[in-house]
């Protein structure tokens, strides 16, 4: 935990009892600070009380005795409209802000040296994340990983001169997080999302600038250029901060470009180092070229060796449900992209495979499949699943041929006889459904477990981590 001084003595209202609540409520208190602590639901405000948090109806509170209002990430600061207590706070002329910004204002009380690297953008941000921490540890770094990705950021090993924070940042993390003031901070890209808690694109893209804002110095910014968005405000930057451009499509000037597997890293023009990722299986897919582009920049940035870099990148596991290899069965790979759970995303895992026995459906998403077609000719076979297996086969139709599964457990199956029989050298089974789990699963995270457990019953595979008989 990282203790919260910098409201001691005083009264914090704090709204929001989930993870990133609670913890932030412990820190506070830890801190000595008074927490006036509250949810809307009432099962979180029974768990929130179970672990010692001190609830109040703020519904009635006043709030002059406060001396901030905590806000959970996911409470709605402006769009749709205010929540009740962004209102109340507003009122009474208190400051709003959210965890994010408890632990930069500690940070700058107790460890100013400790370095900061902030991380966002609308895809691929977790693996990123993930993958910077994995690289850097191996490096023999100090490393805490944390934020959006899983682990609240006050949850985090007390703050030291000596460690490296690398957190991912939601957009609405960043809106929470004025005094955001990172020594590295990452852009990957933009594209339409959370609009409806930003309202517009443009703002969504406004906010999303800000991982930026904080930079001095001696800070890097990094940043995708393969979209217009993030194009624009490559453009902007300004300041003493060093600029590291990413690019999978076209080659930068000064930063990291990616032509296949091979990175390549430059100044004023120069290919100063070139690294090739055929060896890191976890980072397959012009996606992963351009995650890992902005790490080799991190890495960079920070002076790492460039063999550490190259070991990391290979031991890297890969995130769980993000194409995520799970086990073999002789030369048959088993792959669970249960996070694929939209057409784009599935695309990423269809264009980073060649004969695919494809596991498909579940709720549909507004589209369907249809934008997937340039990558039918990669499949090999298709296994319908859920409420979208119908709607599904429609659009396959004479396009690719396919098995309408009806379940999980049953695609498992018939996906690995045929992939067996098949003659590629390397077929891939993959999880990858276009789709939301909640016609069959809770969330996406229990969909893929499912597929997991479904592997692990076949004969004669070995799970990840097994050695091979």
């Amino acid at each position: 935990m990282i203790p919260v001084t910098v409201f001691k003595g005083k009264t914090v209202a704090l709204f929001g009892l989930g993870l990133s609540g609670i913890a932030s409520a412990r820190a506070l208190m830890a801190g000595g600070a008074a927490v006036a602590a509250w949810d809307d639901t009432p099962g979180s405000r029974e768990m929130a009380a179970g672990k010692g948090v001190p609830l109040r109806d703020l519904e009635g509170a006043d709030w002059r005795e406060f001396a901030a209002l905590v806000l959970a990430p996911g409470v709605p600061l402006t769009h749709p409209h205010p929540h009740w207590t962004v209102e109340k706070a507003k009122k009474a002329g208190i400051e709003i802000i959210g965890d994010t910004e408890l632990f930069f204002r500690e940070r700058a009380a107790r460890a100013s040296n400790s370095r900061v690297i902030a991380i966002t953008g609308t895809n691929g941000k977790s693996t990123t994340a993930a993958l910077t921490a994995h690289v850097l540890g191996a490096s023999g770094m100090k490393v805490s990983l944390g934020g959006n990705i899983g682990t609240p950021i006050l949850d985090l090993e007390p703050l030291a001169d000596d460690r490296v924070y690398v957190i991912e940042f939601s957009s609405y993390q960043i809106d929470l997080t004025p005094g955001l003031d990172a020594t590295i901070a990452a852009l990957l890209n933009i594209a339409p999302d959370h609009l409806d808690r930003h309202g517009t694109l443009e703002n969504y893209a406004r906010v999303k600038a800000r991982i930026f804002s904080g930079l001095g110095a001696d800070g890097v910014a990094i940043i995708g250029v393969d979209d217009e968005y993030c194009r624009a405000i490559a453009a902007t930057l300004e300041g003493p901060c060093k600029t590291e451009q990413i690019s999978v499509e076209a080659a930068v000037e000064n930063g990291v470009y990616a032509r296949g597997a091979m990175l390549f890293q430059t100044r004023d023009g120069h290919v100063l180092l070139q690294r090739d990722l055929t060896g890191a299986r976890s980072l397959r897919g012009a996606h992963n070229a351009q995650n890992a582009a902005v790490v080799l920049a991190i890495a960079g940035a920070l002076g790492l060796d460039a063999s550490s870099v190259g070991e990391g990148f290979a031991t890297f596991p890969g995130l769980e449900h993000r194409m995520q290899e799970v086990a073999r069965h002789g030369k048959v790979l088993f792959v669970n992209d249960s996070k694929g759970t939209n057409a784009d995303a599935a695309a990423h895992a269809l264009a980073s495979f060649d004969n695919i026995y494809w596991i498909a459906g579940g709720l549909a998403k507004a589209g369907g499949i249809e934008s997937l077609e340039p990558w039918f000719p990669r499949i090999a076979h298709a296994y319908l699943i859920g409420e979208a297996a119908a709607g599904f086969a429609e659009t396959l139709e004479g396009k690719v041929s396919y098995t309408l599964s009806g379940t999980l457990d049953d695609a498992v199956v018939q996906a690995a006889r045929d992939a067996t029989r098949s003659g590629a050298a390397e077929p891939a089974v993959l999880l990858s459904p276009a789709c939301a789990s909640f016609d069959q699963y809770r969330s996406f995270m229990a969909r893929g477990d499912a597929f997991v457990q479904a592997v692990a019953r076949l004969d004669g595979v070995t799970m990840h981590g097994e050695r091979a008989p």
